[in-house]
């Protein structure tokens, strides 16, 4: 190890390794479950040896390891949010193969061909919305998450979810207009 290194690792057990309980403590809070916060502090403590020289010596070391542990557990969970969940296969097997032998499907080629070119046309029509309007009709309408679900995932108040999927809807609606009413969906 070099000189500059070993000071480096010197300074930074000083300054910092007197703060592990106290982050230990901060990360089982947020996470509830004694792994996790393991997890959290050891991956703040890697992220502050790696950024050590931003730190200035004599700050609050604490409200700055703090920092960066509440930092870490938002983007985990942000990262945990769009992953999908992981289910054993042994678990489900038998539920699996029972839905499976109740599932019929259609060779009917006109309902096949119907079905295709109806998504098609929402997909055309879904695709003219505007990029937060659009977000929010796939998650609600496609997806069937509630708006609570989306208001956490796009960090963005129920109101606004509830005010852009009506907008959305109703934009939907008007670029499908002439599709339902060539194909007699309409009253007109």
């Amino acid at each position: 190890m070099s000189n500059t290194a070993a000071r480096k690792q010197q300074a930074f057990n000083d300054e910092i390794l007197p703060h592990l309980d106290s982050l230990y403590n901060f990360a089982l809070r947020l996470t509830t479950d004694h792994s996790d916060a393991e997890d959290l502090v050891q991956d703040t403590i890697v992220k502050a040896f790696r950024f050590f020289e931003s730190y200035e010596k004599g700050t609050n070391a604490k409200a700055w390891l703090f920092r960066i542990l509440k930092n870490s557990f938002i983007n985990n969970y942000r990262k945990n949010l769009s992953k999908p969940h992981n289910v054993d296969f042994d678990e489900v097997s038998s539920y699996y193969e029972s839905i499976r032998a109740e599932r019929t499907d259609t060779t009917d080629l006109e309902s096949i061909m119907f079905r295709n070119l109806m998504d098609d046309n929402f997909s055309r029509a879904l695709a003219k919305l505007p990029e937060d309007f659009r977000t929010v009709v796939l998650l609600c309408d496609v997806d069937d998450f509630t708006y609570e679900e989306i208001s956490n995932m796009l960090d963005v108040p129920i109101g606004t979810i509830r005010s852009r999927l009506h907008r959305g809807r109703n934009l939907l609606k008007t670029e499908l207009y002439e599709y339902a009413k060539k194909r007699g969906f309409t009253d007109d």
